[in-house]
């Protein structure tokens, strides 16, 4: 866990915060792809990564939404102006992702744009970019896991730290390698898929049906219980969603495929 990558000298010492710089570093490198295969399949680049600027807001107001109004209400009404320090940590990604998905629906329909293939465009680039913002987590020692029942190589235990989120000293799941590691293994099945797909918005599908997987997966060894939970503590925020997305991705897979052949 290293939360503070390092200070400035100046106006009595800035921070940088390693979340925020990994966070950002993730939105260029997604809008690094998204200009490269809207080239390759033919798009218009700066439609794309005009879209992509919209999106990189949306994200982050969705993500953060999501984020005060499951984890942290009371200290919201205390406090604001906490709602801008996103890079101390704090996003939810599926607030993110759906505030982002709201935001391109218009933009799409604004520009005309075919919706199925922008979406097989960007999402790659989310699950590449998802992955390097689950370092940033580690880092910041949020979205971590449940203690474990022994201390195994595989664990991880975070030193104590005033910045970090997650509890020191303890073994815990490694959840953010974890799903870091799996979003880079989507990232590389969404390519093979892109270069061979049978219809429009088959990518996009195939995202959403494996990451509900992963996430469904992964919630049952978080140990952030500030995520919230729904129907008595059965299923996370988290999973339930999936849960919709996983059954959307079915859908649109069955009704795509025999709509609009690639």
């Amino acid at each position: 866990m290293h939360p503070i990558l390092f200070t400035i000298p100046l106006f009595g010492g800035l921070t940088i915060y390693t979340y925020g710089v990994l966070v950002a570093t993730a939105f260029l490198v997604g809008m690094f792809w998204v200009d490269r295969e809207a080239r390759r399949v033919g798009e218009n680049p700066a439609r794309a990564t005009d879209l992509v600027f919209y999106i990189i807001v949306a994200a982050i107001v969705g993500s953060r939404i999501v984020y005060v109004l499951v984890s942290e209400r009371e200290q919201f009404f205390q406090d604001p102006l906490s709602f801008f320090r996103i890079w101390e940590g704090g996003l939810v990604f599926y607030g993110g992702f759906l505030g982002a998905l709201l935001v391109a629906l218009w933009y799409i329909q604004k520009h005309h744009l075919n919706f199925w293939r922008t979406a097989d465009i960007f999402v790659p680039g989310v699950a590449l970019g998802h992955a390097i913002g689950r370092v940033g987590c580690l880092m910041a020692g949020c979205c971590h896991g449940r203690p474990a029942l022994h201390n195994a190589w595989w664990t991880l235990t975070f030193p104590p730290h005033e910045h970090g989120f997650a509890p020191p000293g303890v073994p815990l799941y490694p959840t953010q390698p974890l799903e870091s590691i799996a979003e880079l293994l989507i990232f590389a099945i969404l390519v093979v898929v892109g270069r061979r797909k049978r219809f429009e918005g088959e990518v996009f599908a195939t995202y959403l049906f494996l990451y509900a997987i992963v996430r469904t997966a992964l919630e049952t060894v978080r140990g952030d219980a500030v995520r919230g939970f729904l129907f008595g503590g059965l299923l996370s925020t988290s999973q339930a969603i999936s849960l919709l997305l996983g059954f959307a991705a079915i859908g649109i897979w069955v009704v795509r495929r025999r709509k609009d052949p690639a």
